[in-house]
């Protein structure tokens, strides 16, 4: 019989195909959208405090019915990941034209059970001055959840705790789960291996495996703003220096000089001759992101 096909054109191959041959797993995506809002201050001599916020759905219909999940969806079968990641995100979300990038590809067998899916998951990041998110049809509500990161004590060596908190902006709903991640040696390299208890620490959850997609977004990021400008895309056209800085500082999970940072972002911005009028502070100048800008290796 193989011989048979190897002697086939490849439109005689394709003609005779038969598509019921294998069974298929279904395709969705599913889209983190992040963003960076400013918490309000009460003293007026301090800049506002910055929080890093995640949008979720709240889902309408089975299964997980009344959790909580990403923008996201089934791909069509004329179109392309790209093309379904801003169809669901114009539909669910209201929103278009933002910068995302593939994240990884979710497979567990049993991750969803109405059949067998893998989700496409993808990051997305805009500034905080394109927030217009609208309920779309196949969600009960819509929110921006800020992400809290609270360590746990571990008597472990090379291991730690931490639990992952949402909390929506009115303060009324609460998300909770606990993450391991453990230290571990492959050859030379250590790498991290991050575990995520899938039962939530309270009554609201998110849907399908978000809590371990979530998580692994949250790496990514970290990880990623080290290297290239993609914590530009959380800032808008126009920015200070200290915008900049606390973006950098809120996802790092650490404090910089004044310095520190700008040796190594000064060649990512070009200074402007704007002004802003911060509370409390002596007017600052206005920088952009530099688009000629490419990595130096």
């Amino acid at each position: 019989m193989n011989q048979d096909l190897n002697i086939l054109t490849e439109e005689q191959f394709l003609s005779q195909y038969n598509l019921n041959d294998y069974e298929r797993p279904s395709v969705t995506v599913d889209t983190l959208v992040f963003t960076v809002t400013n918490k309000v201050n009460e003293d007026i001599r301090k800049l506002d405090e910055k929080e890093l916020k995640i949008l979720l759905i709240k889902r309408n219909a089975h299964p997980f019915l009344g959790s909580w999940a990403f923008p996201g969806g089934f791909v069509q079968i004329d179109e392309s990941l790209d093309d379904a990641v801003d169809r669901m995100i114009r539909e669910e979300a209201n929103m278009s034209n933002i910068y995302f990038e593939q994240l990884y590809t979710y497979g567990d067998i049993a991750r969803d059970p109405r059949t067998r899916v893998l989700s496409v998951a993808h990051m997305a990041l805009i500034p905080n001055e394109n927030l217009k998110p609208k309920v779309g049809r196949d969600a009960d509500d819509i929110r921006w959840f800020s992400i809290k990161r609270e360590n746990i004590e571990c008597d472990k060596e090379n291991e730690s705790k931490w639990l992952l908190k949402l909390t929506s902006e009115d303060e009324e709903i609460n998300i909770s789960y606990e993450v391991t991640e453990k230290c571990i040696r492959r050859g030379v390299t250590e790498l991290k291996e991050v575990v995520v208890n899938p039962q939530a620490l309270t009554q609201e959850k998110l849907a399908f495996d978000h809590y371990r997609i979530l998580v692994d977004a949250l790496n990514r990021l970290k990880n990623k703003i080290e290297y290239t400008p993609i914590a530009f895309n959380l800032v808008g056209e126009y920015f200070t220096r200290a915008e900049i800085q606390s973006i950098y500082e809120l996802i790092l999970d650490r404090k910089f000089t004044r310095m520190e940072l700008w040796r190594k972002i000064k060649d990512m911005v070009i200074e402007t001759d704007l002004v802003s009028k911060e509370k409390g502070h002596r007017p600052s100048k206005y920088y952009k992101f530099n688009p000629d800008w490419s990595p130096k290796f």
